[in-house]
């Protein structure tokens, strides 16, 4: 038996509460390991059966998740008294271990008279510490805006040169094309014939960028996008639609023109700000340049965008003041962190404690593109942009070498990460604006409605970035940030791509198997890059295939066709996708 290869520990995901009654355990084993038993029972539980020893209760595990290297088992329970004891039985074969909190012992060093047994525990379940995350978003589809390059509904002049809106394939980094609030509340019945439930839009605030993340000033509407007037109108407008709004927050970094910045711009050392920032120098330099002298820091190495120390008590109190306003005057119903993981913990807990009462059912989302377990306990972020899944699936189309199991591998690794509840929110996503657009890292139509179907059919909450409805071009930035052809759309030049996108948009809405966290996967041996997985529920079970293979392949379809892609008479050509419900239950 493997030993190193089995993990637990009575915390994080491997051991937490799913609702107030039901407690999660976990345990990694090598795959060697051919059964695991929990043994638990109250800690308290001396002499109830009438014996003076505690005395557990065994259950077997499952499998629920395989990795490259590990299994998974799972075990749910509801302790009768809120609290449990436990250890574990590990079978490998004709072998069998007990693994206790400090190590593993066989059955007779454990029978030994005098031995003090060191058991796992779950103290009790608090249900103040349970993490909680807002319920619509599982069901929410998402749609990523840069204000800038979405539509331009004012006609009013703007601050900056705008450049023509239909120059649209040589885009640079400091073009303005006037695309405004008025433009996205123009649009919302576009968004809600789609089936998008929420918009995510970047920064709205005063900044000479078109981007807007070096933020100028946090109180004042960017004047070329419109006024609070026109976000409070937007707001309400897209709840009418059925629409939830949430905004891009950066608290991680200011413009260098923000007030404070200003100040010690002007001050140096005898600024009252002087610590809202992460000054090394002192005497403080003034000069502009890359900060790879470590005179102050900024975002990644950028000196117009110095970095905010959000650990100091006035910055995170100024910071979370902002977003008390957001919510409570324009009654938005998300907020996402840019940089999400390099601003405090001690921030984000003040925001959430801040927030969460006002609006329980806010969703407060970080931008991090790694493992981010410490952010999602419950008193700080809900969800995370779920990079490790952008990456993993990117990964199988890029190496033909990778078959249908690599790909179980990957996603199951994604979805090991958090507990259960943050997977049903976790926010997925094909592009963004700081990536290449799908269609250009795809390579291709047909790769890329391949990886939309994934992310339609998996755990989570989906998103889409403006233009990729119509499969629109872009590579490296500035590039996947061109502005949308409305006057071809318009014109039914994309219609098609909109219908297809639709029809997913819908059978994620349709089907309530697609928004659980189940996922049982099918493989054949003879069609290695044949994937195959089912996302089943109490009254359907919808089945995904995509050929990720370079010839056809011959399907069994014996359901519904909710959706297909290059499939006819039972073979699924290659870039091929068939979605299915398989099967009813009355």
């Amino acid at each position: 038996m493997n030993l190193n290869a089995i993990m637990h520990r009575s915390a994080l995901t491997d051991c937490y509460m799913l609702d107030k009654d039901t407690a999660v355990l976990n345990i990694r084993t090598g795959k060697d390991v051919t059964g695991v038993n929990l043994v638990y029972e109250d800690p308290y539980a001396y002499g109830i059966s009438g014996d003076i020893h505690w005395i557990g209760i065994p259950l077997a595990m499952e499998v629920r998740r395989e990795l490259k290297h590990c299994l998974i088992w799972t075990a749910r329970l509801q302790p009768k008294y809120k609290r449990l004891q436990y250890y574990f039985e590990i079978i490998c074969g004709d072998e069998k271990l007990l693994m206790f909190e400090d190590d593993f012992y066989t059955e007779e060093q454990i029978a030994l008279k005098g031995r003090w047994k060191q058991y796992f525990k779950l103290p009790w379940m608090n249900e103040c510490d349970l993490i909680r995350v807002p319920d619509w978003v599982e069901e929410t589809v998402w749609y990523q805006i840069m204000p800038d390059r979405f539509c331009r509904g004012d006609a009013a002049p703007k601050r900056m040169q705008l450049k023509d809106w239909n120059d649209r394939e040589r885009v640079g980094l400091n073009d303005f094309y006037g695309g405004d609030l008025r433009g996205i509340v123009d649009k919302l019945p576009y968004l809600k014939d789609l089936g998008f439930t929420g918009i995510y839009l970047l920064p709205l605030f005063e900044s000479d960028t078109n981007h807007k993340y070096n933020i100028f000033d946090y109180t004042r509407i960017d004047p070329d996008f419109g006024t609070e007037e026109d976000v409070k109108e937007l707001v309400e407008k897209a709840h009418s639609l059925g629409i939830r709004v949430m905004l891009d927050a950066v608290f991680n970094h200011s413009g260098t023109e923000f007030f404070a910045w200003k100040d010690v711009w002007e001050k140096g050392e005898n600024s009252r700000y002087f610590d809202w920032f992460c000054i090394n120098q002192v005497p403080f330099e003034r000069k502009y340049a890359s900060l790879t002298d470590g005179r102050f820091y900024g975002f990644a190495f950028l000196d117009n965008m110095p970095k905010l120390n959000t650990g100091n008590p006035e910055v995170a109190d100024y910071c979370a003041g902002l977003c008390k306003y957001w919510v409570e005057n324009w009654n938005i119903d998300g907020i996402r962190f840019d940089v999400g993981n390099e601003v405090s913990h001690s921030f984000l807990k003040k925001v959430n404690g801040l927030l969460k009462p006002i609006k329980p059912e806010l969703f407060l989302l970080g931008e991090i593109w790694h493992d981010s377990v410490q952010w999602l306990q419950g008193d700080e972020y809900d969800s995370v942009m779920n990079y490790p899944f952008f990456e993993s699936l990117h990964n199988f189309w890029v190496d033909p070498r990778t078959d249908s199991r690599e790909f179980m591998y990957a996603m199951n690794r994604c979805y090991s990460l958090y507990p259960e509840q943050i997977n049903r929110c976790l926010f997925n996503f094909l592009d963004t604006h700081d990536t290449l657009r799908a269609l250009n890292r795809c390579g291709s139509e047909e790769a890329m409605y391949q990886q939309l179907a994934v992310l339609m059919t998996m755990p989570g909450s989906a998103c889409i970035y403006y233009g990729t409805e119509i499969a629109m071009p872009g590579g490296h930035d500035p590039d996947c940030r061109r502005t949308m052809p409305w006057d071809e759309i318009g014109a039914g030049t994309y219609d098609e791509k909109i219908d297809r996108l639709k029809a997913l948009i819908s059978l994620r809405k349709d089907c309530a198997s697609i928004r659980g966290t189940q996922i049982h996967w099918h493989h054949d041996e003879n069609h290695p890059r044949l994937i195959c997985y089912d996302r089943p529920g109490q009254e359907e079970t919808v089945r995904v295939w995509i050929n990720g293979q370079a010839g056809g392949v011959p399907v069994d379809i014996s359901g519904t066709i909710l959706f297909a892609t290059n499939f006819a008479e039972g073979l699924l050509q290659a870039g091929g996708v068939v979605i299915e419900k398989i099967h009813e239950r009355n």
